[in-house]
This record gives structure tokens, sequence and C-alpha cells, in this order.
């Protein structure tokens, strides 16, 4: 019997359109293009975001090849982390319940929010809520997305989630439309036709494995 070290990364919010699924395939494209066993569990069955993006994936025969499958719960999900090395969930939004159950269960769990108020406000409250609820906050990741050109914009974020007692990571997700048509074509953020673009998301990337990496390692002795 083969033992499978299996992390899981959830990525959650209570807004739709925020970047759950976008981070989740840029997520597993990188782990996937390391040679890990990866699969994404879209829970958003209503939607199937993440599915219907390797449906288009699998057509154009992109690789590396990325498992998606839907679940309808987070506990569906979880019965097949044991045979991947990563489990990414990408959460439906406005799931109370079964968000908290995604981050209980998660290694680091991802919050996307875009930078306006109506953005940032429900994302940190969700941040309370499962801090509150016993979820370690240095669990918590938060990714700025739909990013514009507006330095003061971003100060502004950052300086509110400070406040709030959180930090984003230093690289965001920039609003670019050939991101937009790379999710079109089944490809993930790192796959566009432009080296700077897939630059940026490696560096993004990057620093969510990091951050996966730090929360992962055993507490030295």
């Amino acid at each position: 019997m083969v033992f499978i070290m299996t992390f899981i990364i959830g990525v959650v919010s209570q807004k739709g359109g925020v970047g759950k699924s976008t981070l989740s395939r840029l997520i597993a494209r990188e782990y996937a293009a390391a040679n890990w066993n990866v699969k994404i569990a879209d829970l958003d069955i209503s939607q199937g975001t993440s599915f219907n993006w390797q449906s288009r994936r699998l057509a154009r025969g992109i690789l590396p090849e990325i498992a998606v499958e839907r679940f309808g719960t987070v506990d569906q999900a979880l019965k097949v982390a044991g045979h991947y090395n990563l489990l990414i969930i990408d959460a439906p939004p406005h799931s109370t319940s079964g968000t908290l159950r995604v981050a209980k269960a998660s290694n680091l769990l991802i919050l996307p929010t875009g930078l306006a108020l109506d953005d940032l406000e429900p994302t940190v409250l969700l941040a309370h809520e499962l801090v509150k609820s016993g979820v370690p906050k240095d669990r918590l990741v938060f990714v700025f997305t739909r990013v514009g050109d507006s330095e003061a914009e971003l100060l502004e974020a950052r300086n509110y989630l400070a406040k709030a007692g959180y930090a984003a990571l230093q690289h965001g997700l920039p609003e670019k439309v050939a991101y937009r048509r790379a999710n079109d074509e089944g490809k993930a953020l790192t796959e566009t036709r432009f080296a700077s673009l897939n630059g940026q998301a490696d560096r993004l990337a990057q620093e969510i494995v990091d951050a996966l990496q730090q929360v992962s390692e055993p507490e030295a002795a």
C-alpha cells in the first residue's frame, strides 16, 4: 500500500466573480507541471466553472492534464483527497456552513477579493467568522484580484486589510483581457501568449506555493 501525503487548498469567497476558479486553475496547473498528482474539486455545481474549463482544456489537448470533478458536498470531495498529492477545493459562494467545513479541512485557505469595499468588507467579515470558529489565522491567505492600474487604490485596499488584522500577498491578479482569453481556451494564467503576463501569474503562484509550504512545515522542536 502506497501512502500519499495529501495537502488541501481551499479557495473561498462570499461573493461570485472574484476569481476563485481562476486561482484554483492557476494553482492546479503549476503543481501539475511540477509532477504533483492534483485534483480540483468543483463544489459550485450550479455553475461548474472549473469543470467546464477542464473540458475546454481536454478538447485542445493542453498539457499537463488537470483532473477536475464536481462534488455536491465538501465531505464528498474530501473522500477522494487521499488519492492525490494536492486537492484544491473550488468552493461555491454564499455557503457559510460549507465554507467553514472547507476552511477546517484545508492546510491553506485562499480568500480572493477585489479592491472595492463591496468586495473587501464581506471578505474580512468572512475571515473574522472563520478565525472566531477556530480556523488558525496563519492559514488564511488574501489575494487581490481584478487589480487595475491605480497604485493608490491598491494601497488603500492593503491599509483596509491591515486595519482588520490581515495582509494580502504581494502579487495580485491584474485585470487583463489576455487572462480571460486564456481561461476561455482552457488555459491557466501562466499559459497566455504573453511572457510578461505569464511571469506575473507565476510570481503569484510561487507565493501561494511558499505559503502552503510555510503552514505545512512541522514546528521546530
